[in-house]
């Protein structure tokens, strides 16, 4: 079966749906992300503080505790299950564009692994592995990078006719 370069002959419908779907997970994808910066302001201070607690800080404005063991399971195992949905449904339309082999290789199996580290890399960090808020960072970062790429890449492909 040849998916490449497919999704220039989808019907008019089915592009429609697939549009409307990504700006829906995108507003939601960005909702998470607005909350990350919210709860941690995008810093490793506050990505340990909101994970790790604040209770030494005499200069804290909010006082904030370790999550316990349940809280940090639970957010790992929801991030992961929903956000693996996420990216899995993301590629199987990657996999319909013309875009290079290479480039939707990268941009399908990357936020996988991202996704890995950035959440078990909470949880190593929340067992007193503290350097693990950089992995935390660094793989965040690249997957909302794939992420916003990926969704731009098949907008593209979508809106504008196969030269």
């Amino acid at each position: 079966m040849q998916l490449n370069g497919s999704i220039h002959q989808f019907p008019y419908e089915l592009k429609i749906a697939i549009v409307a779907f990504l700006i829906v997970l995108s507003i939601g994808f960005f909702g998470g992300l607005s909350f990350v910066n919210n709860t941690t302001s995008m810093q490793t201070s506050g990505i340990e503080s909101h994970y790790l607690g604040n209770e030494d800080d005499e200069n804290a404005e909010v006082m904030k505790f370790k999550k316990n063991k349940r809280e940090m399971l639970t957010l790992v195992h929801n991030h992961i299950l929903s956000l693996s949905v996420i990216f899995f449904l993301v590629s199987l339309i990657l996999t319909t564009t013309s875009l290079s082999k290479k480039l939707k290789l990268f941009l399908i199996v990357e936020p996988f692994c991202s996704l890995v580290l950035t959440f078990g890399g909470l949880y190593v960090m929340w067992l007193g592995v503290n350097w693990f808020k950089y992995i935390v960072i660094i793989s965040g970062v690249l997957m909302t990078f794939c992420y916003i790429t990926s969704i731009l890449l098949i907008f593209r492909q979508l809106l504008f006719a196969k030269k």
